[in-house]
């Protein structure tokens, strides 16, 4: 590909100094204005004054710091969710912020820490979004400043459903705002580099990392956000643990977590002491309300791109409002579905629509197997349901060989995944379940359908389908490296990326081997 490595520069070379001289009645020698950095510090040499541009401390181990932190970046996260979900809408959350509670766990110093929880499709994560929202425009209001972090946990992509991600994220978005904090971080890793959060202790490192951040005298005031800790698939029970323990540490810290109806989260909850709990469901009137305004809206809209007449309106306004039970979810699945229709089809359709995600899911299931592609759908499916993180389109189509037609015309493959359209959607070229309802259904319910031989058979082969893509594909300087000992972060790939089709597989066909192995014990 021609790609070459770019001159790797020095941490000294990265930072901005200049060194000028004050006006006096006395001229000071040049030699004795100098000033020499060596290493992370600055030494003056001889009598002379310096000037700082910038501060010298946050250079480039600074920003290689932040950007080994980051695994994601939650800011990112929250656009990307509120998009997929139709965007955020204002007074659909409005309700909470005027609740009881939410007041209470505001402006209570002892009340620190916030519970929100609910069954699947509440809308608690938009909840949340509105939550953060609002919040934001009270720090950016407030002289006195203050810090938002916060992480929106899910269990179908394996960057954001752990523990020790959910730190990461948390530690990145508060040294973002007040950089003085990443002195906490850098004790340990000016030792350890990258590895620091990698390794298997990085539970343990980010814990002692954030436990300071929070102990910090010169901490602003701090909000933090959990959204979908019930998603958290590894080390759940380590991180309530630490949430309860830290929300007790400061008043000028305060939490807020939100999950499903799950009796473990439930009974860690019940040993904190500063909690307020949030119940959506002992909260039916006012999540009603929310779910009314929503329901209009989405009506409206589609009524205005289908062009539908005044009775068509209606009819879907009151089925929806009818059949809703308080599910944002629900309503969003049913007007994605009927905008698939004619408007003809319309009063046919809304019959079929019953109350229930699982009904939903269910009748999704249905058309699928009567389908003349039933097979072929099925098989997206189980391949979807099994991998560990949201897969490309490319990816998908590698992964299983019955799918191999379709590597030369991806779009017709995205059509195929839009076919799912209340299990499965498509962004940016990435395949992600509607929902973790939707995954938990098919892996719960649906076992005997898409899984006929269980899951342990679909992992094993997944695992032999990587290791016959990855034998096929990789072989040594795969992108013909012209100085090859050049840093990853160098490297330019090229165009087309013959690690496209196989970068899922090159990560992960070890845990499907695990995970056979796991399922036959």
């Amino acid at each position: 590909m021609g790609s070459a490595c770019k001159r790797h520069r020095s941490d000294e070379q990265e930072h901005d100094l200049a060194v000028s001289d004050r006006p006096g009645k006395r001229q000071a020698s040049e030699r004795a204005m100098q000033a020499e950095h060596h290493g992370t510090g600055i030494q003056l040499v001889g009598s002379g004054n310096i000037t700082i541009r910038g501060d010298a401390n946050f250079g480039a181990r600074h920003n290689q710091c932040l950007a080994d932190l980051r695994s994601t970046d939650p800011r990112h996260d929250k656009t990307r969710i509120q998009d997929a979900k139709g965007g955020l809408l204002e007074d659909s959350y409005r309700w909470i912020l005027e609740h009881a509670y939410f007041i209470q766990w505001r402006d209570d110093p002892l009340s620190r820490l916030l519970w929100i929880k609910g069954d699947p499709g509440k809308g608690k994560t938009m909840l949340l979004c509105g939550i953060i929202e609002e919040l934001d425009k009270k720090l950016k209001s407030n002289t006195e400043g203050g810090n938002l972090s916060f992480f929106f946990c899910q269990a179908t992509d394996s960057r954001i459903n752990n523990a020790t991600a959910v730190l990461r994220g948390l530690v990145f978005l508060l040294v973002e705002q007040q950089p003085s904090l990443i002195s906490h971080i850098r004790k340990m890793y000016d030792h350890a580099g990258k590895q620091l959060f990698e390794d298997a202790n990085a539970w343990v490192a980010l814990s002692e990392i954030l436990s300071d951040i929070l102990q910090n005298p010169a901490l602003q005031s701090t909000y933090l956000i959990i959204d979908a800790v019930d998603e958290c698939e590894t080390g759940l029970l380590q991180l309530l643990k630490f949430i309860i323990q830290k929300s007790s540490v400061s008043s000028q810290v305060k939490w807020i977590v939100s999950s499903r109806n799950w009796l473990q989260i439930e009974e860690q909850f019940n040993t904190a002491k500063q909690r307020v709990r949030l119940s959506l469901e002992l909260n039916a009137e006012s999540v009603a309300t929310a779910v009314d305004i929503y329901n209009n809206y989405k009506v409206d809209r589609l009524a205005s791109m289908k062009n539908y007449k005044d009775a068509t309106t209606r009819a879907i306004r009151d089925h929806l409002s009818s059949n809703a039970n308080n599910t944002f979810l629900w309503v969003a699945l049913v007007c994605e579905e009927l905008e698939k229709l004619m408007s003809f089809e319309t009063h046919k359709a809304l019959r079929t629509y019953l109350p229930g995600l699982d009904t939903l899911y269910e009748r999704m299931l249905q058309q699928i197997h009567s389908s003349s592609s039933a097979d072929l759908y099925k098989r997206v499916l189980a391949v979807v349901s099994v991998v560990y993180r949201p897969v490309t389109l490319q990816e998908l189509v590698s992964l299983d060989e019955s799918l191999q037609g379709f590597s030369e015309n991806l779009p017709e493959f995205e059509k195929v995944i839009t076919s799912c359209g209340c299990l499965l959607n498509v962004r940016e070229e990435t395949v992600h379940f509607v929902h973790q309802s939707a995954k938990d259904f098919l892996l719960k319910k649906s076992d005997d359908q898409l899984f006929p031989l269980g899951l342990k058979h679909e992992h094993r082969a997944v695992f032999l389908r990587s290791l016959q893509i990855l034998s096929s594909t990789l072989h040594r300087d795969l992108y013909s490296l012209q100085h090859p000992g050049c840093l990853i972060e160098q490297i330019q790939p090229p165009i087309p990326d013959p690690l496209a089709t196989v970068r899922y597989s090159c990560i992960y066909w070890a845990d499907h081997l695990r995970h056979r192995r796991n399922a036959m014990r």
